[in-house]
């Protein structure tokens, strides 16, 4: 899905002394320079090539919407049916960002200098995997193109390739990448800079989604079988761990490694593969703490299918327990995996930095599981952190968590999975978080039935693997809540059907007092409708079916959405986005996808 982009900030090389330019005539007007007096030295090309990171790299990923993570207005793709039409106009077919890198590919041997022609044809060809990446999934097939095109070129009116065609492309490209990038060490502005591993690790990506996309949409191809696409995902990932230069990010204190992580301004260089810099000292900012702070930012939650996938700490389901369904917050919080923890507010929170405990805050959160993962010190950002588009943790692009999470699953899905494999991903991140390690015999001995059920899980996963694989999306869930990959990852798994599951939060049992920070006071009371709003002492009085919708009525899950109208996720037309109309006005080639009716006959 290609991601929407909220703010425009400058290229992230300024902190390594460079100008950024969006555009060739930010650095002369087309008018007095022209592409043969251009691309003369490494400073050019690398100038030329910095709006790739601008303009591709997703700027906030932590608010998109999925049936894990949901704000107080629903996205689209959540409300499903008429919400989602076809676009005269836009709607991602853009082509801007690749005829840049053609031009730059086609030029770049001007310059003298041959190390910066290899360097940055290589960075060029990683960004167009990169974009055709984004463009295979939210399209599906589309035209490939690898020269840079005038107005009167014939090739603009192309019709679409097969995915087959464009996927061998990619790897072609992502190939010569990782065979020409410099390393980590030769890339002295590692993480802010692609090397050699962040192309190891967008090969990884690209190839997991499409091999487990032709899986389970039962795609078959002339060219390769899905079978290949998850063996070159898993080669990919271990050739990345096998080098030994990326771990994971731990100080030993699994209580608090995960939140740190993501909160801390600077990413870290030895899990964070590629990052994008915010700088308080440039003004170079996000959202993602004031998103979860603010009330007019949005009002996220997780949702309590979420909530219910976090394992106890001893690693066995909370799910298996007896009263699950009804039991209180501070109950349900008790003794979980440390994670959930460091993803929420729970009993006993308190910001980064403070001593004040904290109650997750109604007012802002439509579930009540209130967000903390990137949520900074208030006192970074010079104090002002809290404030709108303040906040300066750097966000991952790719980090080696998401690398062993993709060797684990690719080597599920194909069936050559073996717990030494799992010992040495999925297990490296269960202990920096201080869980259990995965069994993988045990696992699938005895799946899941929260994960395997038709109203929380994936009842079309049937290998033998069923199990482990399960297991690994579980971790996948918890591990990179908020990073941008759920809708993505229920495409690929063709499992568009958990947009349909509930969105509910936590539970009440009806009218009263409730402590949710843990000091012993009420922090929430709720009173039934119509009836007098109660003094308080301590905390908030909600009135339930007004300010507070219970699922149940007078009782039940905080269901912000329950009288939301909401068309269940189309099977046959969802998976993939429209071709603009405009775009099929200019190029009958231009095939639409199927379930979409644009109004043309062609």
């Amino acid at each position: 899905m290609i991601k929407i982009k909220r703010f425009t900030i400058v290229a992230m090389t300024l902190l390594m002394g460079l100008s950024a330019c969006n555009d060739l005539l930010d650095l002369k007007p087309l008018s007095q320079i022209s592409q043969a007096d251009y691309f003369q030295t490494e400073t050019d090309l690398q100038l030329f090539s910095n709006p790739f990171y601008n303009n591709l790299l997703d700027k906030s990923p932590y608010d998109l919407q999925s049936d894990l993570y949901v704000c107080q207005n629903l996205s689209d793709i959540m409300l499903g049916g008429t919400k989602r039409t076809v676009p005269a106009s836009g709607g991602g077919w853009s082509w801007t960002d690749l005829r840049r890198m053609n031009t730059l590919i086609a030029y770049a041997d001007q310059c003298k200098d041959e190390d910066a022609v290899i360097k940055y044809t290589a960075l060029t060809r990683f960004f167009r995997a990169f974009f055709y990446f984004e463009k295979i999934k939210r399209f599906g097939d589309v035209p490939w193109y690898e020269a840079e095109l005038g107005s009167a070129d014939e090739e603009l009116y192309n019709a679409r390739d097969s995915r087959e065609f464009v996927m061998t492309k990619m790897i072609e490209d992502i190939d010569y990448a990782i065979a020409n990038l410099p390393d980590k060490a030769k890339e002295t502005s590692s993480p802010y800079r692609v090397n050699k591993y962040a192309a190891m690790a967008l090969k990884a990506q690209f190839c997991l989604y499409e091999g487990t996309y032709r899986k389970y949409h039962s795609i078959n191809l002339d060219g390769h079988d899905y079978k290949y696409y998850l063996e070159q995902a898993a080669t990919a990932a271990k050739n990345l761990m096998n080098d030994g230069v990326y771990s994971l990010y731990s100080t030993n204190h699994p209580e608090s490694d995960y939140l740190t992580l993501f909160a801390q301004e600077n990413a870290d260089p030895n899990e964070y593969i590629l990052a994008i810099k915010f700088d308080y000292g440039l003004n170079i900012y996000h959202n993602a703490t004031a998103h979860t702070l603010v009330p007019t930012q949005g009002r996220p939650g997780l949702t309590r299918k979420m909530v219910n996938t976090y394992l106890k700490k001893d690693g066995t389901a909370f799910t298996n327990q007896s009263g699950w369904q009804e039991m209180s917050f501070i109950d349900e919080m008790t003794d979980r995996d440390p994670r959930l923890t460091q993803s929420i507010r729970t009993p006993g929170y308190t910001r980064i930095g403070q001593t004040t405990v904290l109650a997750p805050d109604l007012s802002i959160s439509v579930t009540g599981y209130q967000p903390i993962k990137f949520v900074q010190d208030p006192k970074a950002s010079g104090g002002n952190v809290d404030r709108n588009d303040r906040s300066t943790c750097d966000l991952p692009v790719y980090r080696y968590a998401e690398v062993l999470l993709n060797y684990a699953e690719a080597k599920a899905e194909l069936g050559t999975l073996i717990q030494a494999d799992l010992d040495e991903s999925v297990n490296l991140i269960r202990q920096r978080a201080g869980m259990p390690n995965l069994d993988m015999n045990a696992a699938n001995a005895n799946p899941d039935r929260y994960l395997s059920d038709a109203e929380t899980g994936y009842p079309n996963v049937t290998d033998a693997n069923k199990g482990i694989i399960l297991e690994i999306r579980r971790e996948r869930g918890i591990e990179l809540n908020q990073e941008g990959f759920r809708f993505d990852d229920l495409v690929r798994w063709k499992a568009g059907y958990c947009i349909d599951q509930s969105t509910y939060g936590m539970y009440f049992p009806g009218p009263g007092a409730y402590d949710l920070s843990g000091d012993g006071q009420a922090d929430v009371t709720l009173y039934a409708n119509g009836t007098p709003k109660p003094d308080v002492t301590s905390g908030i009085a909600y009135e339930i079916g007004n300010e507070i919708i219970l699922s149940g009525g007078s009782k039940g899950y905080i269901y912000y959405h329950k009288n939301i109208e909401r068309t269940s996720f189309d099977e046959g037309r969802d998976y993939l986005y429209p071709i603009p109309i405009n775009e099929r006005s200019l190029n009958h080639n231009l095939t639409q996808n199927p379930g979409w009716n644009d109004g043309l006959s062609f």
